[in-house]
């Protein structure tokens, strides 16, 4: 069986799980890639009612990731991770394509 391009934590799966969980024909998760900040690309995500036909489909954890086509290449391997401290909470890539961060870690580059 072929690895799957992404993966994510427990913390991630069970984050993701909370937040669709009243959400009426929500299907999964869509991820991708846009150009933005002084790195060149951004992570986006959102909500998917409907899974578009080239989106790359990932099931883990309970949990359906569809990556959008023109970020598969950017985001194999990568890992999806829910981290919360003191003053921040959020989702993060562990993406072993970044080849570097700008300063304020907005934007990466490949």
């Amino acid at each position: 069986m072929p690895m799957a391009a992404m993966s994510i934590t427990d913390a991630a799966a069970d984050r993701l799980r909370s937040l669709m969980a009243d959400k009426d024909g929500v299907v999964g998760i869509r991820v991708g890639v846009k150009t933005a900040g002084c790195s060149g690309l951004a992570y986006t995500m959102e909500m998917a009612e409907q899974v578009n036909k080239h989106d790359e489909v990932v099931e883990d954890k309970g949990v359906r990731i569809l990556i959008e086509p023109k970020a598969v290449l950017f985001l194999i391997g990568s890992e999806m991770d829910w981290e919360e401290d003191k003053l921040q909470a959020g989702f993060v890539f562990r993406n072993p394509n970044e080849k570097g961060r700008c300063g304020c870690g907005e934007s990466f580059h490949v």
